[in-house]
């Protein structure tokens, strides 16, 4: 008999509660993330070129081919050369919605759970021991949470270094899912 996704409510909410609370101590006490991003230099000419080309929010990258032909074509290759290359994200005009960010991440912290909790009662059925609930629970939530990190780095040209701290950080949030559903198996 498999374990519904509605009698792991407790589990679910637990662990969605401890990642939250994890991830906040990860970013605001530790301090290692603190120099994942650059600072960019000449940042005000750089921001006053870039507030004068009017780009609206959204997800660029440049230079950037309209097709694959273009792509191998001399005038790209010498945009390419000549640089910069970036890959960007423009954000609205505004400062940081922390409350907003929160509340979305906390959200998807329950999404994952939620999915960790349909895969462990799937594959578990009845009562189980702690250990055998933690170390699936805990693989299925490692990947939940660490499964899109090495792709930006290979893709976009992210940082191995900061890949490395958020699949670290998958581990531990992974770990902490792990106990709350194992400690909390019905």
């Amino acid at each position: 008999m498999t374990v519904g996704i509605a009698a792991l409510w407790l589990p679910i909410l637990l662990s969605a509660v401890i990642v939250f609370a994890a991830s906040s101590v990860i970013h605001m006490l530790l301090g290692y993330h603190n120099n994942d991003y650059q600072k960019v230099p000449n940042e005000d000419q750089a921001r006053d070129g870039l507030r004068a080309a009017g780009i609206p929010p959204g997800d660029y990258a440049m230079p950037r081919a309209d097709s694959m032909k273009e792509m191998s074509s001399p005038e790209m290759l010498k945009k390419y050369d000549e640089g910069p290359v970036v890959v960007m994200t423009v954000m609205p005009n505004a400062p940081m919605a922390m409350g907003k960010s929160l509340v979305l991440w906390f959200v998807y912290l329950l999404v994952a759970a939620v999915f960790v909790a349909y895969v462990a009662g799937r594959t578990l059925t009845g009562p189980q021991e702690y250990l055998t609930v933690f170390r699936l629970t805990s693989v299925v939530a490692f990947l939940t949470y660490a499964g899109a990190e090495a792709h930006a780095s290979i893709w976009w040209g992210r940082s191995w270094t900061t890949t490395a701290k958020n699949t670290f950080d998958a581990v531990i949030y992974g770990l902490l899912t792990g106990g709350a559903f194992a400690g909390f198996w019905p």
